[in-house]
């Protein structure tokens, strides 16, 4: 297994606080989705940022490769919404937990 950082970038920087009824029906399968992934090993730890420049959401996540990091990603309500939110996803180096130590099967480059 190999770490990623997944950061889900919301449709307008004030997102958090100015949601719409839909919008928050889609968070609201989003968390359920990345509780679920939580509940099975899959997510290490997740959560929103308030970042100044703008909220964005947040993930750890192991995966056997970026194919399968991106299915999560594809797989995310939030992703499949009209609401054109955004994800980036990132190779971890090296992803430390309680559990033990995931390395990245090879250096990109």
């Amino acid at each position: 297994m190999t770490g990623y950082v997944f950061r889900l970038i919301p449709p307008r920087p004030d997102f958090a606080w100015t949601m719409s009824d839909e919008e928050r029906a889609v968070m609201d399968a989003h968390f359920a989705y990345w509780g679920e992934l939580l509940a099975r090993g899959q997510v290490v730890a997740l959560g929103p940022v308030a970042d100044p420049a703008g909220a964005y959401g947040i993930g750890i996540v192991l995966a056997e490769d970026l194919a399968a990091a991106e299915t999560i990603r594809d797989d995310d309500p939030a992703m499949r919404s009209p609401f054109e939110f955004r994800t980036e996803i990132a190779l971890m180096l090296r992803l430390v937990t309680p559990a033990g130590a995931y390395d990245a099967p090879e250096i990109p480059g």
